[in-house]
């Protein structure tokens, strides 16, 4: 791992200069015109010269804690190895679109840092989190709280000692995890083979093969739910729907508002009515890891077989609402008569993530809602020129 990153002393939103540049540009401009990608350099440089970014002398590390409505996670700050994410040590969940990874690696290329980092996970590791939460005792270099509630600490850590037991148990651990991310990190291994390609003295220790990351235990992951809402029956009248869906599920009335309790349980909402839906255990295949997350069995038992959407990347009948939002999000939706239907989901485990990377394998859609969000800008990582 790598430590060489600039640490942000200003307010959150100033950031916006250089994650979202266009608001410093004609309300008409094109996000991913290159004028947009030249702004943000320049704004970049602005802020290092004005010390608004402030980079730190020695190689550090930073401990980040987050605080969102009771909840607690704290995580490492550092530049994790690309080699590791290109030979699969830090494992993958989902697929990438190609238009977004193309703006990442331009921002990357004209910003020549890392300003928005990737959200990491370690299988929870005792010494690790108890050095985590250790230098959390301190007084923090950086206690902001965000418009949202959230709180976010930073702690630098520079002792040479502990920077290197904890780079050693890092790289000790059989693999990392992409939590949320997948476009900076993926943008970062491009950006990390054309300059390599282009280097004729490369080494391998130059700061573009390291990409920014926040790594944080699993255990102190809080993944919500991702609900759907589908716009019309499929020309299904309700009790018809129901009929068939009583084949696959138990299907109860719920007097209030579904909030599942456990696996392969999901609340329905139809125009005024809550339904607890429980899937036969026997219809549940075990041995596979992604077909058997909620989102599959949603998917293969009742939104595919009796709503007809068999695509949910592309078709415009289904949208996807952040459990964060809430339930009455889902009645609201249905009952102004925009979607006919909604469905709550129990949130994916982490356990259940991991399992799927370790398989090599990819989650479907919109699986897991990630809280609190890291906010950009806190740390930067240099890449030291081309």
């Amino acid at each position: 791992m790598s430590q060489n990153l600039s640490r942000g002393s200003d307010t959150l939103g100033s950031f916006l200069h250089i994650s979202r540049p266009e608001v410093d540009l004609p309300e008409a401009t094109d996000p991913y015109a290159p004028e947009v990608y030249a702004k943000a350099a320049e704004n970049l440089e602005r802020m290092l010269g004005e010390a608004v970014l402030v980079q730190d002398p020695h190689p550090t590390f930073y401990i980040y804690r987050l605080t969102m409505e009771g909840h607690v996670q704290t995580g490492l700050v550092a530049a994790a190895s690309v080699e590791a994410y290109d030979r699969d040590r830090i494992k993958k969940h989902e697929f990438t679109r190609p238009k977004k990874e193309d703006d990442r690696v331009r921002q990357i290329d004209a910003l020549d840092a890392q300003t928005g980092p990737v959200f990491l996970v370690y299988p929870s590791d005792g010494e690790v989190d108890g050095m985590l939460s250790e230098e959390a005792d301190r007084e923090p270099e950086l206690d902001v709280t965000a418009a949202d509630g959230v709180r976010h600490q930073i702690w630098t850590l520079s002792d040479p000692v502990r920077v290197g037991r904890l780079t050693a148990l890092f790289d000790g651990m059989s693999a990392l995890y992409v939590a949320d991310g997948h476009h900076r990190s993926a943008a970062a291994s491009r950006v990390t083979a054309a300059r390599r390609a282009a280097n004729p003295a490369h080494t391998g220790e130059e700061p573009y093969n390291y990409f920014l990351s926040v790594i944080f235990p699993h255990s102190q992951m809080q993944i919500l739910p991702y609900n759907r809402v589908v716009r019309d029956l499929n020309g299904l009248e309700r009790e018809q729907m129901l009929e068939r869906i009583a084949v696959r599920f138990r299907v109860e009335t719920s007097a209030h508002a579904v909030l599942p309790g456990r696996h392969a349980e999901f609340g329905m909402y139809l125009p005024g009515q809550w339904y607890r839906l429980v899937l036969d255990e026997g219809r549940i295949p075990w041995d596979d890891p992604v077909q058997r997350l909620d989102v599959s069995l949603l998917a293969g038992e009742l939104i595919e077989p009796i709503l007809g959407i068999a695509d949910q990347r592309r078709d415009e009948r289904i949208d996807f609402v952040g459990g964060i939002r809430g339930l009455e999000a889902l009645e609201k939706r249905v009952d102004s008569g925009e979607m006919a239907v909604a469905f709550s989901l129990y949130p994916t485990s982490m356990e259940a993530l991991m399992a799927v990377a370790d398989a090599g394998e990819v989650m479907p859609p919109k699986s897991t809602w990630f809280e609190p969000k890291l906010a950009d800008g806190l740390v930067s990582h240099l890449l030291g020129g081309r």
